[in-house]
């Protein structure tokens, strides 16, 4: 491409001829501006340029600055995402934890109204036992008063028995004393 643009720039110029003087030095702003012929190939070249740039080279610029802006765009919907998700399972955990806590308290809340309900039984198994064994206690008591007293009948009855032979001195018949102490013990109101 340069090769056309030299190719290009010579065609362009004047020929000088021969015959003609040379300028002596130019002197003052002639020294910063080009020839004409210069400026006109340079202005030449750099539209010839431009229209490639413009034609080819800014489309490839252009589709891979956006492919770039597309991947770049993708990667921070894919950040934001993840960190929705990851907020997400923050608040999950959190809630678990959460859960957690409360499930242990109520763990041992239960435990707390068991053991109380356990400790409640054994006292009320306890008492009934007691009340039981008090219960059995006043029967055997009872039961062992009536036989005392039974045997305390018995020995009173011989007893006034054999002391009533010795002040009547006559023998009475064995049936006869027995009901004849009974009366006597119950009118006294016998001995409990």
């Amino acid at each position: 491409m340069l090769f056309v643009l030299t190719q290009v720039m010579f065609l362009l110029q004047e020929p000088v001829p021969i015959s003609e003087p040379v300028e002596e030095e130019a002197g003052g702003i002639q020294l910063l501006l080009p020839h004409p012929d210069e400026l006109i190939a340079g202005l030449l070249a750099f539209v010839i340029i431009f229209f490639f740039v413009w034609k080819w080279a800014a489309p490839a610029l252009n589709k891979t600055l956006e492919a770039r802006q597309a991947k770049i765009r993708a990667e921070y919907e894919a950040a934001e995402a993840a960190k929705v998700e990851a907020e997400s399972l923050l608040g999950d955990y959190r809630e678990q934890v959460a859960g957690a806590q409360d499930e242990a308290t109520a763990i041992v809340d239960e435990a707390r109204v068991a053991g109380e309900q356990v400790k409640a039984d054994i006292v009320a198994r306890a008492e009934s036992e007691a009340e039981q064994i008090k219960s059995r206690a006043h029967d055997e008591i009872l039961g062992e008063r009536e036989r005392v007293a039974g045997e305390l009948r018995r020995e009173v009855a011989d007893l006034s028995i054999t002391v009533a032979e010795k002040v009547v001195e006559t023998n009475l018949d064995d049936d006869l004393q027995r009901q004849l102490v009974d009366r006597y013990i119950d009118e006294l109101g016998g001995v409990h």
